[in-house]
């Protein structure tokens, strides 16, 4: 039988003592514990996205705009979609249509926000919790964080 180094973690506790194969491991090798994610491992889609609209902070709005440096409402949450390892289409219609539709009660931070009218979804932002989200809100204006003004929105999970 051909030896492996978990073949020889046996041997080597024999050897070295416990302590010390422990030692070994955590210092050495890099301590790796079955089922335990790292920090950044375990950072879903949506919160790294959520992180990436915070970081667009004072960029300024331009219509039709995606990034890296300047953004449309749309093309502010399709970038930090993006970054985060999902693709999402490019108008908030689009979008809305794209994601999985949960209530107010069910909605998390990173969660789409979707302002509309009747039936016309004219506008898009990631939720940030606390009734705020960030968003590239209009012309002249920049990214930035704002308390959700109005009861016409609709919530979607980005999948």
């Amino acid at each position: 039988m051909r030896m492996t180094a978990l073949n020889r973690v046996p041997s080597l506790i024999g050897r070295a003592g416990t302590a010390s194969a422990l030692t070994l491991a955590a210092v050495g090798a890099g301590l790796v514990v079955p089922g335990v994610a790292t920090q950044a491992e375990a950072a879903s889609p949506a919160s790294k996205a959520l992180k990436v609209a915070a970081s667009k902070q004072g960029a300024p709005y331009a219509w039709g705009a995606t990034g890296p440096n300047r953004f449309d409402c749309s093309g502010l949450t399709l970038y930090a979609y993006k970054k985060a390892g999902k693709k999402l289409p490019r108008t908030a219609a689009q979008q809305y249509n794209r994601t999985k539709h949960v209530s107010a009660s069910k909605r998390k931070p990173g969660d789409l926000v979707f302002f509309h009218s009747g039936r016309n979804v004219y506008h898009v932002g990631i939720y940030a919790g606390g009734g705020k989200l960030w968003h590239s809100p209009k012309s002249g204006d920049v990214v930035r964080k704002s308390k959700i003004w109005t009861k016409s929105v609709w919530y979607g999970r980005v999948a």
